[in-house]
């Protein structure tokens, strides 16, 4: 079986999205499809040094790259990549795409129909309410006239949670939707973790770490949780807030301002992007994680904190949110920053709580978001597709 995941960019600055499409293929070859990704060279206000219009081995996964001909957000248009579909598409099996609302999934839904090839469509949050208000009238331009028709034509839509489902649902998508989750990579385990970290940044060593890994974006609220973070009066009770990750320039020396204006910049240390061993080595040295995000489909970066046994602190919008309650994995706290700032300080607190809580993510971690279960799930999807049989992992609502 031959599977072409398409998506318009790989780059990390994107987010989870990019090391998912990655995961997900890794993983399909792992247990037998034949799978790989065609996307373009964007890397946001670069381009990736890569080979163009050839296979290529990109971290353990064949990619054809194709030049970007601009960058408007992440519509990301290439002319090459059409033209290479065109010719190549009846080649694969399957086709399976990644982001909507942009022009490589667009292009490949449309080639697909009229090559009668069955494809799936995952939509990676972006049709929950808070999503569909964010440049709301192109989106309901493109929705209405492409976007709804691509999807109401898939073979199924690939959802990580049944509330990414009832999105689904609500924006008029009457396809099959499969309900699979995403997964995490066990880390190798590094040791003296703790004291490492403390060392990199220069830190006391009895510092304890709340660890924010993911992009600046106000859609993930940096700016809530320094908030909540400058009522723990960090300087007398020996806390850091780590906040790792990228963003537009001008939203993070907002950022900065705004822990001057706080006056926790003492107490604030901006890592940058992060990955590999200097992620794990967050993910394993912190104390707690902690993403107030007002909208996440999945967060891959909690699942991975869950993985490396950190307690977690996420808002209700965090759709894994429900399997942290239910495993007693980490605290659910809504939209309130007095609840936040509690929140924080009881984990930071009550170590046999956190401890505790850490043992039950990674029991979670390991029966729910495995990467080799997820990817034999759908490869058995891929195949009922392809012979016409209900979909095992199809929702029921």
């Amino acid at each position: 079986m031959r599977v072409l995941h398409v998506l318009p960019s790989l780059s990390y600055k994107l987010g989870g999205p990019t090391q998912v499409a990655l995961n997900i293929v890794r993983a399909l070859r792992d247990v037998g499809i034949d799978a790989e990704i065609a996307t373009t060279n964007d890397d946001e206000a670069g381009l990736l040094d890569v080979p163009i219009a050839q296979r290529v081995d990109y971290e353990g996964v064949p990619v054809w790259f194709f030049p970007r001909l601009a960058r408007l957000k992440a519509f990301i248009p290439s002319m090459g990549l059409t033209r290479w579909m065109v010719n190549h598409l009846d080649k694969y099996d399957i086709v399976h795409n990644h982001y909507l609302f942009c022009y490589a999934p667009t292009v490949a839904g449309r080639l697909a129909q009229h090559r009668q090839i069955p494809y799936i469509s995952s939509t990676i949050g972006q049709l929950t309410p808070w999503a569909l208000q964010q440049s709301r009238f192109k989106k309901q331009i493109y929705g209405r006239f492409i976007e709804r028709s691509i999807l109401n034509r898939a073979a199924a839509i690939h959802c990580t949670t049944p509330a990414e489902a009832e999105d689904a649902r609500r924006f008029g998508i009457s396809s099959p939707t499969l309900i699979l989750p995403l997964g995490v990579n066990p880390a190798l385990i590094i040791a003296d973790a703790a004291a490492k970290l403390r060392d990199r940044y220069s830190l006391p060593t009895n510092c304890k770490i709340i660890l924010f890994l993911s992009r600046l974006h106000e859609k993930k609220r940096p700016d809530f949780l320094l908030r909540a973070f400058a009522q723990l009066a960090p300087q007398s009770h020996g806390y850091h807030l780590l906040l790792a990750g990228s963003g537009d320039a001008n939203y993070c020396d907002r950022l900065k301002t705004l822990t001057n204006t706080l006056n926790i910049a003492h107490s604030v240390t901006f890592t940058g992007f992060v990955s590999g061993s200097d992620k794990d080595l967050l993910l394993q040295g912190s104390n707690l994680f902690a993403l107030p995000s007002y909208s996440e489909n999945f967060g891959i970066a909690v699942a991975e904190a869950l993985g490396a046994g950190l307690p977690v602190v996420v808002t209700p919008e965090v759709q894994i949110a429900t399997d942290i309650s239910a495993a007693q994995a980490g605290l659910v706290i809504s939209d309130d920053l007095d609840a936040w700032s509690n929140a924080l300080s009881q984990l930071l607190c009550d170590p046999d709580l956190s401890t505790q809580l850490g043992h039950n993510g990674q029991q979670l971690a390991a029966a729910k978001y495995s990467w080799p279960a997820i990817a034999h799930k759908l490869s058995q999807s891929y195949d009922e597709i392809l012979t016409g049989q209900p979909l095992s992992f199809a929702s029921r609502s």
